[in-house]
């Protein structure tokens, strides 16, 4: 599974100069946003999802013990920052990690 780069923006907004190797694919407002998606339980679903490979939220939540309802504002939150991507099939939203890996920059 792909690594992802993730940084902590600015309170000014800019993003600091760095080796392109090193650039963050996806920026957090704060270390405290950071930290509540990317929780040991958001990551230990991120690889869950990656191993399992659910093809419903339904099956998701049985594999992983929580809710539907919780497991949908979750994932939700992460494929807004674009960790997951939730394809909509007829019925059901088949989630798909895009990272499990992460480094993490700070300035």
């Amino acid at each position: 599974m792909k690594r992802c780069i993730v940084g902590i923006q600015r309170p000014d907004g800019a993003h600091p100069q760095r080796p392109r190797a090193e650039t963050p694919q996806i920026w957090f407002n704060s270390l405290a946003s950071l930290a509540a998606v990317l929780s040991d339980d958001n990551r230990r679903l991120l690889r869950l999802i990656h191993e399992k490979q659910p093809k419903s939220l339904t099956e998701l939540a049985e594999l992983s013990g929580r809710k539907v309802p919780n497991l949908s504002r979750t994932l939700r939150l992460m494929a807004d920052y674009g960790l997951v991507s939730l394809q909509r099939n007829v019925r059901d939203v088949q989630p798909t990690a895009l990272a499990t890996e992460f480094m993490v920059v700070l300035d």
